[in-house]
């Protein structure tokens, strides 16, 4: 089965060429720009893959690529995460047994703490079936569809779609790691950054709306003042 790869990206000309040389059989990569102001859309250009251009927010951007994908399958993935080696191979077998299905997370930095995040993601991800976007989350074309696609949120939209996922059967987590950049984490430090996580999770749950939300986790996240953890 093809996988079609979409890729969601705004102002992404650092992260871009790493994922776009990746080497796998049977795959179609789809770039979802929203409106980019640096290089983002000539180094997309400029490896053949399919660029398209759409109004800025990720849950719009997935949507609109997987609106042109080709593939059976269908693999969302973040701009700044690397997924591993035969990852081809892997989602086409988790997908004999499972609905759908994401990688482990592993966080390229040394910051003191961040082992503890990878720690409580794959444990959350492996006993709640609850991953998250960055941990490129996989399915078949026609249940994405079924569903109606991603909930068109400024924030919290993989959260609430794997929510609805996890009604429709299993969702595997591929024992081997995506490899995400650390640069949250070390801009606003780790314990900053999982608290602010947690405090939007737990404000979803309350019915807060995401537009607040979406507000309070970019506000939240540069006016708490916490020293790093180095």
């Amino acid at each position: 089965m093809k996988i079609s790869i979409v890729i969601p990206v705004l102002n992404e000309a650092q992260s871009l060429s790493r994922i776009l040389s990746i080497q796998a059989s049977g795959i179609e990569l789809i770039v979802v720009d929203g409106g980019s102001q640096d290089e983002t859309v000539e180094i997309a250009k400029s490896y053949g893959v399919k660029v398209l251009h759409s109004s800025p927010g990720r849950a719009i951007q997935m949507n609109a690529g997987a609106e042109i994908a080709t593939g059976e399958i269908l693999l969302f993935l973040h701009a700044d995460t690397q997924l591993p080696e035969g990852f081809d191979r892997m989602i086409r077998e988790t997908l004999l047994a499972s609905i759908a299905g994401a990688f482990q997370l592993k966080i390229d930095s040394d910051l003191l703490g961040v082992r503890w995040v990878e720690r409580g993601v794959n444990y959350r991800s492996h006993f709640f079936q609850m991953p998250y976007g960055d941990q490129a989350l996989f399915l078949r074309a026609e249940l994405f569809h079924e569903m109606g696609g991603f909930p068109e949120l400024p924030i919290m939209e993989d959260f609430e779609f794997v929510r609805r996922l996890r009604q429709k059967g299993r969702i595997a987590i591929v024992p081997h790691a995506v490899l995400t950049s650390g640069r949250r984490w070390e801009k606003y430090g780790v314990l900053r950054t999982t608290i602010v996580n947690q405090i939007v999770i737990l404000a979803y749950f309350l019915g807060v709306s995401p537009a607040q939300i979406r507000h309070w986790y970019r506000t939240g996240l540069k006016s708490i003042r916490y020293t790093k953890l180095q």
